[in-house]
């Protein structure tokens, strides 16, 4: 199981190789402002899927992050997990198809069974913003002998992070990141080791969270299930 206390039996990473980092000093919070206000009517969330790619073994962890174009209409420049909206033609295993098809082709990783992705959240975009997705995140460790690659074009970087290493380096305004990626970072630093967490959830039931937005302008917070101010 992972620690009670996120920061309990991480270990120190070397500095992480990051490829394409442009020193923009882009905040979480001014990225979350891209997807713009909603209009009327709450937009219906697309079918997405995102893969936590991780490798270390039993000795640590580190996960995959890859940095979006700047030219990107959502999210420039952020740093994410790969992955991208599920297509129709994806049939019924739509999800792990697209978590597949999108590390192919924005890390240059292959995954040979898509069965084999270990289901660890569901996240569903706050119905007061305007681009809206429903997206299933996978675990998956690293292939042997495969090497990452952002593709140059959609993604322009990628670097391996431990969590700790990747949220530090966010609040040094070094590394542009969305508030999901955030929040799945701080969950992953409780686990000593990328075996320890694929050992946690395997198996476990994945419940929707749904985000939501209170305020606008710069007074708008990100609120989750749970805390004060959600109306869930």
């Amino acid at each position: 199981m992972a620690p009670t206390d996120p920061s309990h039996g991480t270990r120190a990473a070397e500095p992480a190789d990051v490829r394409g980092v442009e020193p923009h000093g882009t905040r979480a919070a001014e990225l979350q402002a891209t997807a713009g206000p909603r209009g009327s009517e709450t937009a219906v969330p697309r079918q997405a899927a995102s893969v936590i790619l991780l490798r270390g073994g039993a000795s640590t962890l580190e996960v995959l992050l890859v940095c979006r174009t700047t030219a990107a209409r959502f999210m420039p420049g952020a740093w994410v997990f790969p992955g991208g909206a599920v297509d129709p033609a994806d049939g019924e295993a739509g999800h792990r198809a697209a978590a597949v098809r999108e590390l192919a082709e924005e890390a240059g990783v292959q995954l040979t069974d898509p069965a084999a992705l270990v289901p660890f959240s569901r996240w569903i975009t706050p119905p007061e913003i305007a681009i809206r997705f429903d997206t299933l995140f996978f675990l998956a460790p690293l292939p042997h002998g495969a090497v990452a690659r952002a593709d140059g074009t959609e993604m322009t970087g990628e670097a391996w992070f431990a969590p700790t290493e990747a949220l530090a380096a966010e609040r040094r305004g070094e590394l542009p990141l969305m508030f999901p990626t955030i929040k799945h970072l701080e969950q992953l630093s409780g686990f000593e080791s990328a075996d320890a967490l694929l050992a946690w959830a395997d198996g476990r039931d994945v419940l929707p969270v749904e985000p939501r937005l209170l305020g606008t302008g710069e007074t708008a917070r990100v609120v989750l299930p749970g805390e004060p101010g959600h109306p869930g």
